[in-house]
């Protein structure tokens, strides 16, 4: 898919799967909605035809954690028929399974997003690759998306945020091994108290080395590229247009 998104010519990109499950005559339902000021249309199957527990239980669960997680509010993320503006999409990059978060993408980027009902057949030809094990994956690659939103710049927020709550956690420890010691005359060794307090205070400084590091290398990735931080659909008064 991201090799079609990076070859595709025109203004808008249209992915739809190739099991023949999909129907090619929504496609111009999507056009007619993209006409109406949307930026991204994403499909939804609102009669599925897939298995029950093996397939749709799985998507349920899974678009409802999306949507939860994201705050994009849509039925059917795992659809792959939707209908997009190249630039609403533009340097974004699907590693993985991450197609399935594009709508994500686009909202977070200021697109207006909304979705549709189409037509889903039975599948006649190949193998669903899909299963229970699905949702684990979601929430695996929901967390790198989110992750990438809120803190790709300042991933120290995340790393040191953790670093600073563990050396907290340590001084906790440490403070209620020193009151046992000296009030209730518990010794060190009989509590794990010391212990946690080290562990944690390790962890917290780790945490925040590395959250050092992870500034280092975001600067460096941005800087490199010459990648803007910022998103500009256009300009008023700059003479550029």
């Amino acid at each position: 898919m991201m090799a079609g998104i990076d070859h595709a010519s025109g203004d808008t990109i249209i992915p739809m799967d190739g099991d023949l499950q999909n129907d090619p005559a929504d496609i111009h339902r999507l056009l007619e909605k993209l006409e109406e000021g949307y930026e991204c249309v994403s499909g939804w199957r609102k009669n599925r035809q897939d298995g029950e527990l093996k397939r749709n239980l799985p998507s349920r669960i899974a678009n409802r954690l999306i949507s939860w997680i994201s705050g994009v509010h849509l039925h059917d993320y795992g659809c792959s028929l939707k209908a997009y503006h190249k630039d609403v999409i533009k340097g974004v990059k699907l590693y993985g399974e991450m197609h399935r978060f594009i709508p994500i993408y686009a909202s977070w980027s200021g697109a207006r997003v909304t979705e549709i009902p189409v037509t889903h057949h039975a599948r006649l030809f190949g193998k669903s690759k899909y299963g229970l094990e699905r949702v684990a994956k979601v929430v695996l690659d929901l967390i790198v998306v989110k992750f990438l939103s809120k803190y790709a710049t300042k991933p120290i927020y995340v790393f040191g945020g953790f670093g600073l709550m563990s050396i907290f956690i340590s001084g906790l420890a440490g403070a209620y091994a020193l009151y046992l010691k000296i009030f209730e005359h518990v010794s060190f060794i009989l509590t794990p108290l010391p212990l946690l307090m080290v562990m944690s205070f390790i962890t917290g400084v780790m945490s925040i080395l590395m959250g050092l590091l992870a500034e280092l290398v975001m600067r460096t990735w941005y800087e490199s590229q010459g990648k803007s931080v910022y998103l500009v659909r256009n300009t008023i008064n700059l003479g550029g247009g």
